[in-house]
């Protein structure tokens, strides 16, 4: 049977299988692999068969999930694999007959009373530039998914490219934006990019972005290749394999 060994410092702080229903991750005691550590959301991520595949997904944690040194939101796990979440890292062992009922004995839920830190260790931002050097590619099936990555090409801005991994992306100078617009007298929130089900839509906030040079005045859905242009800050905005 497959299990999942949660590792802190090369020492083994827990062991499960994987049996038919998935194994929850996360802060929370009542997860099947209670992670210790603030930089953790309370449900972080789960592990699954599907299809006859290990998979691992994230639930739209704070910090990420990394597979090796890959950030995914949900990728097909191979024996040796290494989950990474926060400080801790989780081994793979995919070997073993198909799955089978078993008991967790998970702890009843605690009350949430501490917020998810923002986890900002060496380990992660080499993950966090490693993934994007490699256009954190994310494998699951037969296939890769394509991110959707915010590139600047003019103005200043505290990063040259951006993922966008959340269901909302902010552009402005506020402490929430994920594109932070350096600069006097910027606006909190520039704009703003939701991901829908079909597809990721910038709309205006403080100020009008234009999208090819057409100034819009309310949600446009983005393509592969558009510029946008906010706030004395240019982009393009491309999906990376």
């Amino acid at each position: 049977m497959a299990k999942l060994s949660l590792m802190f410092e090369e020492k083994t702080v827990k062991e499960v299988p994987v049996g038919t229903r998935p194994v929850s991750i996360g802060r929370s005691p009542d997860n099947d692999l209670p992670v210790d550590n603030l930089a953790v959301s309370n449900y972080h991520a789960r592990v699954y068969f599907e299809g006859g595949r290990l998979v691992v997904e994230d639930l739209d944690s704070l910090n990420g999930t990394f597979v090796n040194d890959l950030r995914v939101e949900r990728a097909t796990l191979h024996d040796g694999d290494s989950i990474w979440i926060g400080k801790h890292h989780i081994k793979v062992d995919a070997s073993g007959d198909a799955p089978v009922p078993w008991d967790t004995g998970r702890k009843a839920s605690a009350p949430r009373i501490n917020e998810t830190m923002v986890l900002d260790t060496k380990a992660r931002r080499e993950m966090l530039q490693q993934a994007a050097a490699t256009g954190e590619r994310v494998q699951f099936a037969a296939g890769r998914l394509k991110v959707p990555t915010l590139v600047v090409v003019g103005g200043r801005t505290d990063q040259k490219e951006y993922m966008l991994t959340n269901k909302l992306t902010v552009i402005g100078k506020s402490a929430m934006a994920t594109v932070k617009v350096k600069g006097w007298f910027k606006p909190a929130i520039a704009a703003q990019i939701n991901q829908r089900d079909d597809g990721y839509y910038i709309g205006p906030g403080d100020k009008m972005p234009t999208v090819n040079g057409v100034p819009i005045t309310g949600p446009v859905r983005l393509n592969d290749g558009d510029v946008i242009e906010i706030s004395g800050v240019r982009m393009n905005f491309i999906f990376r394999e």
